[in-house]
């Protein structure tokens, strides 16, 4: 049976077996999600429960409104589960203050952030980030969720955590987190497996987006379409990026599923430019189907392996 298969069979029985857990009159756990990804996780962890997602796959997470239907969402949360780092700092802030909701502000039990788990790479201590210096996070990169071993560390922590908030759920958590757990070690390596071949691989990319995935397959991105973090393209800065990719070849030109792909489709197009332009979703889009996080997972890496087999 394929490693998917299997990933789906598992987790569905693991889902059933903890279905019965809690009571019958037992109150429906409403959770409200910053990202798609955490929303897909909680859905392993916690089938049942009533999970908002305040993003999705083709919207930008650092900057969203905090709209009234939002506000609400968090409001009636009995936990929140967000990535930190300082990506949603341009809203989140907003929205628990307006939501007013003591289960879900910064250091309850209910905020549950995942970069309190995993070590971020780029950390720039002291840095603050304004509107002339872009997207800057002192703590680090916060796109982690691109790593699958980071991933998997949040995904314990976020199942203890659970566990601690509805101790009714904690057997059947447990049960979940471990079918999710051996199964997604298994899925990892043969993910790696397949990418063995991307090692050595360049590409340019706009952000720094998928900064772990590159670094978990051992890809090198030489190039940012972007002259500042979280700024757009400009023509003199994407000049700059013609001549280096002229003199140092690229295999692909990527860009998230999020990002107005203008720029990148201009730089394929020019002379000397023989690399594709490839378009990653960033986050799962579809993450309360039962296979979502393996799902994207797969593109990712189907993605990136048929571009370097042309």
């Amino acid at each position: 049976m394929h490693i998917l298969s299997k990933l789906k069979t598992t987790l569905q029985i693991a889902l059933v077996s903890g279905a019965f857990v809690a009571n019958a009159g037992a109150q429906t756990i409403t959770v409200f999600a910053c990202e798609p990804e955490w929303a897909a996780l909680t859905h392993v962890l916690l089938p049942n429960a009533n999970i908002h997602v305040a993003t999705h796959a083709k919207q930008d997470p650092h900057h969203i409104e905090a709209r009234p239907a939002l506000i609400a969402q968090l409001r009636s949360a009995d936990v929140a589960v967000c990535t930190g780092g300082e990506l949603e700092s341009a809203w989140l802030p907003m929205l628990q203050q307006r939501a007013g909701n003591s289960k879900v502000q910064n250091g309850a039990q209910g905020m549950f952030f995942a970069s309190g788990q995993v070590e971020m790479i780029d950390p720039r201590p002291g840095v603050v980030g304004t509107p002339f210096s872009g997207d800057v996070h002192a703590e680090g990169n916060p796109h982690f969720h691109t790593d699958p071993h980071r991933f998997l560390k949040v995904a314990h922590a976020l199942s203890k955590r659970f566990a601690s908030l509805f101790p009714q759920e904690a057997s059947a958590i447990n049960q979940r987190t471990q079918a999710f757990s051996q199964m997604w070690s298994q899925q990892v390596q043969q993910w790696e497996k397949r990418a063995a071949s991307l090692k050595g691989m360049r590409v340019a990319s706009q952000h720094t987006t998928f900064a772990y995935l590159w670094r978990w397959l051992g890809i090198e991105q030489i190039s940012d379409l972007e002259p500042k973090p979280g700024m757009a393209p400009t023509p003199a800065h994407l000049q700059r990026q013609l001549s280096l990719l002229q003199t140092t070849p690229v295999e692909a030109v990527v860009v998230a599923a999020y990002q107005d792909p203008r720029a990148a489709k201009w730089l394929t197009s020019q002379s000397g430019i023989q690399a594709p332009l490839l378009v990653l979703p960033a986050t799962t889009e579809n993450p309360l189907a039962a296979d979502a996080l393996v799902t994207w997972y797969e593109q990712l890496i189907t993605s990136l392996v048929k571009v370097r087999a042309k």
